[in-house]
């Protein structure tokens, strides 16, 4: 089979208000969730073919190291106990589980070669997910759209436990610039063409972070929980949201790394008040001593966490190219991370 490549997910603004704004189904007073993402340059590029008893994974990960080939017979049962193991592959077994409750099929051959950082906020779990999911309709010869894509591999993914939103799957979009709106079970997704080339610096921080606790603790504020701090984070992830994307969608229209820069340091001050408190994997401390270095200040306009924050990734709006380049060697050389260009090119997809 052709190989494919699905590429990650870095959300530049609105973190979490996918699954916030979810809970309008019951809540209408609860905000609209929006978000501004783009694709990475950094993904999985995939290989797959049938098999009728099994879905067997390997994948080779950015390190050099290589694991599986894990198998899972391929039945409901089996597949949905998998993805509910926590295991590394539990995210494919979920997904497969989905295609399966769905579609008449067997199992499957993926090989994964990955690029991408794993547990970093990139959405490495919705990559494979959205990646299994392609590699069915490829072999089964499934007529899935991009819509049915990122549905199925989000129902896989919630499979596993996962209290995630439909934001990461939009890694099934490729590298493109979009705004997701979330209404409830409504999802409405809108190109953002860039007006000039902005320059982006994705950081990895080489931390690790419990996302699902994140996801945990912050649902748990919602959709009324009582109390300040429950308060704060619903206005952060509502209506302050609101207001910062629609800026920066508006900076990224109009090619502007300043306006851009400026409202990254905004939403960043707005989460550490007000969403940060209500979980302690929040407290990021590598994360905020990469916002605080001053080569931040001198070489971008503006920074912030990445995905669900904590000590994942950090982002950083560089003034122009050079700056960046010159960034990332002071971030290696003084903090030991590492570092990946982001590129949203003038009157193109990212």
């Amino acid at each position: 089979m052709t190989p494919f490549f699905v590429p990650g997910r870095l959300c530049l603004f609105g973190e979490h208000s996918d699954w916030a704004g979810g809970y309008r189904r019951t809540h209408p007073e609860i905000a609209r969730g929006v978000c501004l993402v783009a694709g990475t340059d950094q993904g999985l590029t995939a290989r797959a073919e049938a098999d009728p008893a099994v879905v067997e994974i390997t994948s080779h990960l950015p390190s050099g190291e290589e694991i599986g080939p894990a198998r899972i017979a391929a039945t409901p049962g089996e597949l949905d106990a998998a993805a509910r193991s926590a295991d590394f592959f539990s995210y494919v077994a979920g997904a497969a589980a989905e295609v399966m409750a769905r579609h008449v099929v067997g199992g499957l051959r993926l090989r994964v070669v990955s690029d991408l950082p794993v547990r970093k906020g990139l959405s490495s779990s919705a990559a494979i997910s959205v990646a299994t999911v392609r590699a069915y309709a490829r072999v089964y010869g499934l007529d899935l759209g991009v819509r049915e894509e990122m549905e199925i591999a989000y129902r896989g993914e919630r499979r596993t436990g996962s209290e995630c939103g439909r934001m990461d799957q939009a890694c099934a979009h490729g590298r493109t610039v979009s705004r997701l709106t979330f209404d409830g079970d409504a999802l409405e997704v809108a190109p953002v063409v860039p007006g000039g080339v902005l320059h982006l610096l994705i950081v990895d921080l080489r931390r690790a972070k419990d996302t699902r606790r994140i996801l945990a603790d912050l649902n748990a504020c919602f959709p009324d929980a009582p109390g300040r701090r429950a308060a704060a984070v619903r206005h952060a992830l509502g209506a302050a949201n609101l207001a910062v994307t629609a800026r920066a969608a508006a900076a990224i229209a109009g090619g502007d790394a300043v306006a851009l820069g400026a409202c990254m340091t905004e939403a960043q001050h707005r989460f550490d008040a007000d969403v940060a408190p209500a979980c302690s994997e929040l407290e990021a401390p590598a994360l905020h001593a990469l916002l605080a270095h001053p080569a931040v200040a001198e070489l971008g306009t503006g920074a912030k966490g990445v995905g669900s924050q904590g000590d994942g990734c950090g982002q950083i709006v560089a003034r122009d190219a050079e700056a960046r380049e010159a960034l990332a060697a002071r971030l290696v050389a003084d903090l030991g991370v590492r570092t990946y260009g982001l590129t949203l090119f003038a009157g193109s997809d990212a």
